[in-house]
């Protein structure tokens, strides 16, 4: 197998007297899709922030084999420029104006938002304005994407329809994901490996793979297996309970 995108060595991270992580092991290799899940602040976006170099661990080694882009719950467009000119902007490191142009092209062909170029983010809805920001990410010259609850601000419709954007995106531009998130069946349903992390200082306490080929379906047996799973190693769920398949999230 080839050396991981990103590597985690025993890496320890808090803020003052506050132990966030303490001892975490984690590999990334291209083209994977890892999602994590936990209880709320037990550490994930402090795990991403260490990912992107924008946080330095207080022990251990993090390793860094690509460029990183970090896609955030709430889209981070530029009001003040055009959906074009947003998704412009991850084309940055490409010189020729005429090539810059129909990439440019190409990515607002592939979120569906090329008849909405020169709207501005105030224009649009939420699901348009993460498509956006999805396709600006793609742009970049980055093999690794770091998605900090990208769906959580849009309704559960809305989540759901973003989800297949993503997988279909992910299909056409492929590229090797860390996501984090609390919803426990969007983690099943996009990811290749769930990662379910312990309570604060915060340590990854069990791994699920998902077998099932991405894209599949929120109702696919393999998502409603690993949901369960991880409802049960969170005390949600006993293991004499049937599968549920209604959305459920991590208080």
């Amino acid at each position: 197998m080839s050396a991981p995108l990103l590597r985690f060595e025993r890496v320890r991270a808090g803020f003052g007297s506050l132990e966030v992580l303490r001892d975490v092991d984690l590999e990334v290799h291209a083209g994977e899709f890892v999602a994590l899940v936990g209880p709320s602040g037990c550490g994930k976006t402090t795990i991403l922030n260490l990912a992107s170099g924008w946080l330095a661990p207080s022990g251990g080694r993090v390793e860094r084999a690509s460029r990183v882009r970090m896609v955030f719950q709430q889209d981070g467009l530029f009001p003040w420029r055009t959906v074009a000119e947003n998704v412009r902007l991850g084309l940055r490191h490409v010189a020729d104006e005429a090539e810059r142009a129909r990439r440019e092209a190409e990515f607002l062909a592939l979120v569906d938002l090329a008849p909405f170029a020169g709207h501005y983010p105030h224009q649009l809805s939420g699901g348009m304005r993460q498509r956006a920001e999805l396709a600006r990410a793609l742009a970049g010259d980055t093999g690794l994407l770091l998605m900090d609850e990208p769906f959580s601000s849009l309704d559960y419709l809305a989540r759901l329809r973003m989800r297949a954007e993503l997988a279909r995106l992910l299909t056409e531009q492929p590229r090797t994901v860390v996501l984090v998130t609390h919803d426990i069946e969007e983690a099943a349903q996009l990811a290749d490996r769930v990662l379910v992390l312990s309570e604060r200082p915060a340590r990854i306490r069990d791994e699920v793979r998902l077998q099932a080929p991405r894209p599949r379906a929120a109702t696919d047996p393999d998502v409603v297996r690993a949901v369960h799973h991880i409802l049960t190693l969170l005390g949600l769920e006993s293991d004499r309970e049937a599968p549920a398949l209604a959305p459920v999230e991590v208080p």
